[in-house]
């Protein structure tokens, strides 16, 4: 009797429909993630045409920032860790109260950034901020 040899059978996963997983399972994530956005701080920013909206003086409180770095608060003296409790207790007085933020041009950012950062915590939902002096 002849035996005959018989190819070993080879088990193949069909590779066609991976690509079509791939897809799916990437439409899915993109679908169910969820970015969160960070609000940050609504900036009321100067008009460029230069016009001007009348507001009361008692809604304005007006924070100055020079270019060493110090910080006036209605004429006032205030260091910059401090402006948060102010500003919250001013805020707490009058809830419609806007902070009027004007800085010299040669302000150091960060000091720039530490003030916004202090009136985010103290939750000033108004802040203008005034065009420097040229």
């Amino acid at each position: 009797m002849l035996k005959l040899k018989r190819k070993p059978k080879t088990v193949e996963i069909t590779s066609a429909s991976m690509a079509d997983i791939a897809f799916l399972l990437l439409i899915f994530f993109l679908v169910t993630t969820t970015i969160d956005v960070d609000k940050g701080i609504g900036l009321t920013l100067p008009d460029p045409r230069g016009e001007k909206k009348e507001i009361r003086e008692k809604n304005i409180t007006n924070l100055l920032v020079n270019e060493a770095g110090q910080v006036l608060l209605d004429l006032k003296e205030v260091p910059v860790q401090q402006i948060k409790d102010v500003i919250a207790e001013k805020i707490r007085e009058n809830p419609k109260l806007i902070v009027s933020v004007k800085t010299d041009r040669n302000t150091p950012y960060n000091i720039y950034v530490a003030v916004l950062d202090q009136l985010k915590q103290a939750n000033a939902r108004k802040i203008s901020l005034a065009e420097p002096d040229k």
